[in-house]
């Protein structure tokens, strides 16, 4: 692995958003970017990071990625909403698709919405987080349509997007946040690999001979130490995590949020080089199932009982899911965001190509 240079937090988000503010961005879009792509950082999940702008760059002179975009609903049932993000940030069109269907899961209770277009919608958990600081509970089901990178369970050949699933209790203590792709390893885990970060599993690629793999390349083919990466260029595939349990999972995810939503799936790909996320999330208030503090109570009773299992290491005690994120968020608000130099040089590539000089 190579060396990390750890940037400060407030620098790195800064800085970002100037990159994004050059290429066409109106200050709040390249604020709320910039926020979410560095808070992938923050809670660990680099794959989400600030290791994407350079694509989302590209993607904007592309015109695959719409500057400026706002969600727009296109279906309005009150309880139930279907929203298209119109290839606008996944960061901005995700948020208002959300922020939308909070209001009315407290209203009715419940909500489930479609987003169907949206661009690159960045870390799952951070709309599971944004549920659950209103209270709420949420169930996200996301896929990638034009996004073919996985081999179903037995197979070579790519059929799945990397389709995240993410869930958010809350709880008074801080709320509960899972959050995966159901490929055993990200794409964007791949990409920070790929750069000199840290290396794959060695089962985590499987090539088109059917061999396990942990070589970047056989997703991307050859590349140059520092410049794009290209998903389409290898011949082989990200596998499933969980063998036929991943696969099944990440197969519902296209069904859900790639049909039912009007995203389109992961394949075939008719457009290469754009692709866009659905999302199918549910929302609900346990304060109108009368039941709220009967179900807060049960939680926080289970949570501790799980965390009280005499764990394997004494060193490393049972977690719960977002304890990691967590705790990998108050250090790195600490040490900063650690970046390869391969990443720290691609970003600043990007923005001097726009005229952003690195700080």
């Amino acid at each position: 692995m190579s060396s990390t240079t750890h940037i400060p937090v407030a620098e790195l988000e800064s800085f970002v958003t100037r990159i994004f503010e050059a290429a066409g961005c109106a200050p709040a879009e390249a604020a709320r970017v910039s926020n979410h792509l560095v808070g992938a950082n923050l809670a660990g999940h680099d794959s989400h990071g600030v290791d994407r702008v350079p694509r989302y760059i590209d993607w904007l002179r592309a015109g695959y990625l719409v500057a400026g975009q706002q969600a727009e609903v296109v279906t309005d049932g009150g309880g139930f909403l279907v929203v298209d993000g119109k290839f606008g940030f996944g960061q901005v069109v995700t948020e208002q698709a959300t922020r939308l269907a909070i209001a009315r899961a407290k209203e009715h209770g419940a909500c489930i919405m479609a987003l169907r277009n949206s661009g690159h919608l960045g870390r799952l958990g951070d709309y599971s987080e944004m549920s659950a600081a209103e209270g709420l509970i949420s169930i996200h089901f996301v896929n990638v349509a034009g996004s073919v990178l996985v081999a179903p369970f037995g197979g070579v050949e790519r059929r799945f997007s990397t389709a995240p699933f993410s869930v958010g209790v809350p709880l008074p203590e801080g709320p509960v946040i899972l959050d995966f792709a159901t490929s055993l390893v990200a794409e964007g885990k791949v990409l920070v690999a790929s750069n000199g970060g840290k290396k794959l599993p060695a089962n985590a690629l499987v090539t088109a001979d059917g061999e396990m793999s942990a070589d970047p390349r056989t997703l991307y083919g050859e590349y140059a130490p520092i410049g794009p990466r290209t998903p389409g260029n290898g011949t082989g595939a990200i596998r499933a995590f969980g063998d036929h349990k991943g696969s099944g999972l990440a197969f519902m995810c296209e069904m859900l949020a790639g049909c039912l939503t009007g995203n389109g799936t992961s394949g075939p790909v008719k457009e290469r080089g754009r692709i866009s996320n659905g999302l199918l999330s549910i929302h609900l208030s346990a304060k109108h199932f009368g039941t709220e503090a009967s179900f807060q109570q049960a939680a926080r009773d289970y949570v501790q009982w799980v965390k009280s299992c005499r764990p394997i290491n004494p060193d490393e005690p049972v977690l719960v899911p977002g304890e990691v994120e967590n705790a990998r968020r108050a250090a790195r608000h600490v040490s900063g965001v650690p970046l390869t130099p391969e990443t720290w040089k691609s970003i600043c590539d990007t923005a001097a190509s726009l005229g952003v000089p690195a700080p």
